[in-house]
């Protein structure tokens, strides 16, 4: 690099490559590094005999068809040697990883995008092409909102109601300006004290500068109310953890700490490019534009030179194809031939092969001469015919370019693209409310039997689990990512942590983290988990169930705070194990089931909330040897789905089980053969997705609607097939956050 392409320094050059290895300072990585990198907390990356690096596979679309003549080349520095103009790049990478510069009168500040997001807008130029002048900022906002920083945080379009939107004002001109905020949560602590805890940091923010600051306006009086700060970030991420005195309003103090700190910061867009040489101020349109138009002639040029390739060959093959049908003829006359010269302008008088035909001909191997060979060769000509025919198609045909230029861009998106990470509000405001710190997006969040937790985007569709998935669900809840997510425990204990907190990834493909990393359960069994919201209708509560048929119900404001130690919230007798927990109001009725097959409905009401301390009462009265296995809530507008450990399911409706006391027997909710137990009580819709687990770890998914209904004292019909000894072990339907855990 710096003798060939760069005379200058080696410590530009590093600092340059480094910060690309940076995933605090690129939005999309394009070097993979091995070594230290450097920190969000502005420590400087180890020196170079101390690190490695390669491109990464999103890199290389960068430079992809660079071979094919895509692009022009020019003198390097000495004019030794040639080097790209520009690259080919697939990659819209002057706005996925946006640029910061300064240049003699001009300067340019292009923040970074989201992939997906540019691809999309990329994507609807293409698809409105013939009408790309009606075409406006509002349009492509549908489709790239705004910034999207590897560091996440909050965007805010306007200071206050009156101001000017800096967004649309930055996409329409070129020039405007944004707010930055760090996005943060808040905890309860011991001695009825909370804290805040900072997850994000505006872009470029130094972490390590920024607690000093912190530290040094509190040590001068200008920040009141803190009583201990500290840096708890690890490899699961960012926690900065600011904990408050007795009495401190945390909205109050995050508005001094955004007014006198870094955690609010402004970010001048100045959308400023080299277009042909020329420095020039780009509105978001005209930057897809320039970058759409790049593509087009790379993609001209690339089809252009695979069409002069494609001819070469095919002119080659043609007469190598020449030359097998008279073979005798043109053995004889290499024969008859005293040189090689002479015997190649015999073969170009004898069959009008060209020079460069008739040299191919005697560069043949031996091996050509064989049926099979010549086969391969007929194959090959008539696939470089069709190959130029729709290279020479493609060339003539605009749309079919911009088809192609599409095609590859979604592509690209499907490979590369990952979840927005900023979140876009539009009016800042003075009042901090916690909970708009937290973007509300709807997502599934799932426990497995190895213990990871993790979260996916909810797209409207329930999630559907693979046949052979590296671990099972336990429970898949629906939530949003303001909601607060409670873990239950097999021994009676429950946790609390942020939905938004939990990492994203499917939990069932090894995705995710470890529920003990991100609360105080160390080595328990979560049996199952709520998703409830920050303010909740009157008459709500958690209904937990045990093994040995007892039931309880505890208000939400008895359950554990976030950030606190795991707290019991069911006293359990000896030998007895918490088996479910769902979501309840007052006036609903519950049914729970037990592995003989029996099942009770009754109402809530019938069971007397208790603090957390206290143990259960009498549910479902048991034989000996049986055990209750779930409860779920009734719902008018589903059935009761049961599944036994032999996998034969049906949906039951709820008006053939009478109401009951509890405490009682119960009625026969289905019918199994001997040895044969229930293993799953589930409310289920039609559409629901009901997802299926084995002993063995495997995984069924099947709608509602796929279900026979069948009455209460039957067996069911088999839904799953097992293999050898293998046997269900338990049913989960993906519910929302109030409903229950499924």
């Amino acid at each position: 690099m710096l003798g060939k392409y760069h005379p200058h320094g080696d410590a530009a050059v590093y600092e340059a490559m480094a910060r690309m290895a940076q995933d605090f300072s690129l939005r999309c990585l394009l070097v993979d590094g091995q070594g230290n990198f450097g920190s969000v907390d502005g420590d400087p990356p180890a020196a170079m005999r101390y690190t490695e690096a390669r491109l990464t596979p999103l890199a290389m679309e960068a430079l992809r068809d660079i071979e094919k003549d895509t692009v022009a080349w020019e003198d390097n520095f000495d004019s030794t040697l040639k080097e790209p103009a520009v690259l080919p790049s697939n990659l819209p990478n002057l706005l996925v990883n946006g640029a910061s510069g300064i240049a003699v009168g001009m300067s340019t500040n292009i923040p970074p995008h989201n992939l997906g997001e540019v691809v999309d807008g990329l994507a609807f130029i293409l698809d409105n092409w013939e009408k790309q002048d009606d075409i406006g900022v509002e349009d492509l906002m549908k489709y790239i909102p705004g910034p999207d920083f590897p560091t996440g945080g909050l965007i805010y379009r306007r200071d206050t109601a009156d101001a000017d939107d800096g967004l649309v004002k930055a996409y329409a001109n070129g020039r405007g300006r944004i707010t930055i905020r760090a996005r943060a949560h808040k905890e309860e602590i011991k001695g009825g004290r909370e804290r805040i805890v900072v997850t994000e940091l505006p872009y470029q923010v130094n972490k390590a500068a920024l607690i000093e600051t912190i530290a040094a306006l509190t040590r001068a009086g200008k920040l009141e109310g803190i009583a201990d700060l500290r840096d708890e970030s690890d490899r699961q991420g960012m926690r900065l953890v600011i904990d408050l005195s007795r009495g401190v309003e945390p909205g109050k103090l995050m508005r001094e700490l955004y007014k006198h700190t870094a955690l609010e910061t402004r970010f001048g867009i100045i959308i400023l490019a080299l277009v042909n040489g020329e420095p020039r101020t780009l509105s978001l349109k005209k930057s897809l534009l320039v970058f759409l138009e790049h593509r087009l002639e790379v993609l001209q040029r690339r089809a252009r030179f695979d069409l002069e390739q494609a001819r070469a060959r095919a002119h080659i093959v043609e007469g190598l194809l020449i030359a097998l049908d008279h073979l005798d003829e043109v053995i004889d006359i290499i024969r008859r031939s005293r040189t090689v010269e002479t015997a190649r302008e015999n073969l170009c008088k004898r069959f009008k092969l060209s020079e460069i035909q008739a040299q191919a001909v005697l560069d043949m191997p031996l091996k050509r001469l064989a049926a099979l060979e010549r086969k391969k060769l007929q194959d090959e000509f008539k696939e470089l015919k069709a190959l130029i025919k729709e290279l020479e198609t493609l060339l003539r045909t605009p749309k079919l370019q911009r088809a192609a230029i599409r095609a590859e861009l979604i592509a690209l998106k499907e490979q590369f693209g990952d979840a927005r990470r900023s979140h876009i509000a539009d009016l800042k405001g003075d009042k901090v409310e916690f909970g708009s710190l937290v973007p509300d997006q709807p997502v599934w969040v799932t426990t497995t039997r190895k213990g990871l937790i993790a979260r996916t985007l909810d797209d409207g569709k329930a999630p559907r689990v693979p046949s052979r998935p590296a671990d099972v669900p336990v429970s898949v809840v629906g939530a949003s990512t303001r909601d607060t997510l409670y873990l239950f425990t097999a021994t009676g204990q429950a946790a609390a942590l942020p939905v938004h907190q939990v990492p994203e990834g499917q939990a069932w493909e090894g995705e995710g983290a470890p529920y003990s990393q991100l609360t105080h359960l160390e080595g328990a069994d979560v049996v199952t988990a709520l998703a409830l919201p920050a303010t909740l209708p009157e008459g709500g509560s958690v209904c937990f169930v045990t093994a040995q048929g007892q039931v309880k119900r505890l208000l939400a404001e008895d359950l554990p705070g976030v950030g606190r130690e795991p707290q019991l919230v069911i006293r359990l007798d000896e030998g007895d194990w918490l088996v479910d927990a769902a979501w309840v109001y007052e006036n609903e009725e519950l049914v729970i089931g037990a592995a003989s097959g029996q099942g009770i409905r009754f109402s809530a009401s019938e069971v007397r909330p208790t603090g957390s301390g206290a143990g259960g009462m009498a549910g479902i009265k048991l034989e000996d040897q049986d055990v209750a296995i779930g409860v779920t809530v009734i719902n008018s507008r589903a059935k009761l789905f049961t599944i036994s450990d032999q996998g034969n399911a049906k949906l039951t409706p709820f008006t053939d089980l009478p109401s009951q006391r509890r405490g009682g027997k119960g009625v026969q909710i289905i019918k199994g053969v001997a040895g044969e137990r229930l293993m799953g009580v589930r409310t289920a819709k039609g559409a629901s997705n009901i997802i299926m687990v084995t002993q063995r770890g495997a995984a069924k998914t099947l709608t509602g609607r796929s279900i026979k209904e069948q009455g209460r004292a039957t067996r069911g019909t088999s839904v799953i097939a097992l293999q050898g000894r293998d046997l269900v072990a338990a049913a989960v339907v993906p519910e929302s956050r109030v409903e229950g855990s499924g």
